[in-house]
């Protein structure tokens, strides 16, 4: 189940092809441009402590007023299932972030799921992934793409595995667009689409985590497309 477009309301899934391609800067580019109420879930956060600001922190930076929910935090920078282990604390099952989603749909138009890694990363010991969050919420998956070399394999078995399991995929985004783009990044605006079978639908450019919240909404609306409120296009369109 591929391209069926991402929701501008209800529940939508945002995991990345691995971690550093920018899917907390692409959810928060999401939300600021969502209409209505919206809430960030982030079922696990690794690899910061129990004072440190995580994921949630920066979305809330870059749009203030969205709804964010952590359902646990683990110190070291692992899989959410090694993490909790290590700390020994109790892992966040896919039940568990799949209940949250549903608790925060009740108020809210617009539920965005941020995963932690990969689609297939653990959440906990019995192998429960953000995959198993997305299809029991039965929720479309927004995949967050590296911009160069090597996206393109990464990105198709991303899709390919929500494809086995039943799991639509709502299209991909370049999570950090770089300001000079060399000659493989180019030529994947076209590639990605075609070896995906889904839509891209953005290229956030990088840096713009960085960026005061008036002026991170102006990106953000440059950076995605129509599908998602924006009025990015490819080059080539």
């Amino acid at each position: 189940m591929t391209g069926e477009g991402p929701p501008r309301r209800g529940v939508l899934v945002v995991t990345g092809t691995g971690t550093g391609v920018g899917k907390t800067v692409v959810t928060a580019a999401v939300a600021a441009l969502a209409p209505g109420r919206t809430a960030v879930l982030k079922p696990a956060q690794t690899g910061v402590g129990p004072d440190e600001p995580g994921d949630l922190a920066d979305v809330a930076r870059l749009v203030p007023g969205v709804t964010g929910r952590e359902l646990g935090r683990y110190p070291d920078p692992l899989a959410p299932a090694t993490a909790a282990r290590r700390a020994g604390l109790p892992p966040v099952t896919p039940a568990a972030a799949a209940a949250a989603a549903r608790d925060l749909a009740r108020d809210h138009d617009l539920v965005l799921v941020e995963g932690a890694g990969g689609l297939l990363v653990r959440f906990d010991e019995d192998g429960g992934t953000l995959a198993d969050v997305a299809a029991a919420l039965g929720a479309p998956v927004l995949v967050v793409a590296a911009a160069g070399l090597g996206t393109l394999n990464h990105t198709a078995l991303t899709v390919e595995a929500l494809a086995t399991r039943g799991i639509a995929c709502a299209g991909v985004v370049v999570g950090s667009w770089p300001a000079e783009p060399d000659l493989a990044a180019r030529c994947n605006l076209a590639d990605l689409p075609a070896v995906t079978g889904v839509p891209l639908l953005g290229a956030v450019p990088e840096g713009a985590g960085s960026l005061p919240s008036g002026e991170f909404a102006r990106v953000a609306r440059h950076g995605l497309a129509r599908d998602l409120g924006g009025g990015w296009h490819t080059p080539s369109s």
